[in-house]
């Protein structure tokens, strides 16, 4: 079944403590409860007076939005994306520590990053260069090419062509309780909780064509 309005906020996959030490508890409940449930709130909102909408998945929103009128699409696409984003961030992570992709996305991953160290350096130098707030992504394009992207605030990559397989929030939110203004050993602590089994679901999913 396709979820459409209005929204609700569905359970996380595993337990708020279950990513520690690396994501700590309080900073899950902030991050899921609040800043997530906002975005869901907004959206729904946002819909209430637009029955021709009500009927859309989180995606459909995404890729309509930028034709409609300036203040609705300025709503819809923030509020759809940041939904959108932190289901795939939080759907990304797993409390099975230390996974390892699987034979499909490590294959990939050495073709275009040469190894697995190469590949988590790269990741993180976008992760770093983000100016404010936003993600960095694993994606596929078109032809199945895998690179590193980001996006600023709550865009997304789906109206890039581009088929989304990783991605790491990178707003303060998401890691300054616990690791203060030290992004880059909130990315290194993430690489420990990042669940390639979904990744590589995720990547064999683009590469069957079922763009999200």
């Amino acid at each position: 079944m396709i979820e459409h309005y209005p929204f609700k906020n569905t359970p996380l996959p595993y337990g708020y403590d279950a990513l520690e030490p690396y994501i700590d508890t309080k900073t899950m409940h902030l991050h899921f409860d609040r800043h997530l449930q906002t975005y869901i709130n907004n959206l729904n909102a946002t819909l209430k007076n637009c029955p021709s909408l009500q009927g859309m998945s989180i995606e459909q929103l995404i890729k309509v939005s930028y034709r409609l009128p300036e203040a609705l699409c300025t709503s819809v696409s923030r509020n759809a994306g940041g939904v959108f984003n932190h289901r795939f961030y939080f759907e990304g992570m797993t409390p099975f520590v230390g996974q390892r992709p699987k034979i499909t996305l490590a294959h990939e991953i050495e073709k275009y990053f040469c190894s697995m160290d190469s590949f988590k350096q790269k990741f993180k130098a976008a992760a770093l260069s983000v100016f404010g707030s936003g993600y960095a992504w694993l994606v596929c394009d078109k032809r199945y090419n895998l690179c590193i992207v980001t996006t600023q605030n709550q865009e997304t990559t789906l109206n890039c062509g581009l088929c989304p397989i990783l991605a790491i929030d990178v707003w303060e939110h998401a890691y300054y309780l616990k690791h203060y203004n030290e992004r880059v050993s909130y990315i290194e602590d993430w690489f420990n909780v990042v669940g390639w089994m979904i990744a590589e679901d995720r990547f064999i999913s683009c590469k069957k064509g079922n763009w999200l």
